[in-house]
């Protein structure tokens, strides 16, 4: 099991390596007080609770929003999509818009916020 970030990047093949950094990158833009973790194996980021986290399989890429909520209110963005309840896979070569994933992260926060002040 890796025990970083750069550890688990460092087992995956350059095109998804590269296409793992720079979707880490959008999250970190968009999150920059979130702490980054290896979670189930995978990396993960949190901030108020589990963020998102992402991975990788033998040919694609996954992006794990972790929020059905979040995924509905994506729903026209996500059209023509490989996606699942809280999932979006994409190809290494084709990877998600920067602006998509900085608004999809920017909404788990304010789930995640509303979600510790409903507390």
């Amino acid at each position: 099991m890796p025990q970083s970030t750069l550890d688990f990047l460092a087992a995956l093949t350059g095109e998804q390596r590269d296409a793992l950094l720079a979707l880490r990158a959008e999250i970190i833009a968009a999150a920059p007080e979130a702490e980054e973790y290896i979670g189930y194996g995978i990396p993960a980021f949190r901030h108020n609770g589990a963020l998102v986290s992402f991975g990788a399989t033998r040919s694609k890429c996954s992006f794990y929003v972790q929020s059905p909520a979040v995924m509905e209110a994506f729903a026209a963005d996500l059209t023509g999509l490989d996606t699942s309840k809280g999932t979006i896979r994409f190809a290494p070569d084709k990877p998600l818009p920067s602006e998509l994933v900085h608004r999809i992260v920017q909404a788990r926060l304010e789930e995640n916020a509303a979600r510790k002040r409903a507390r």
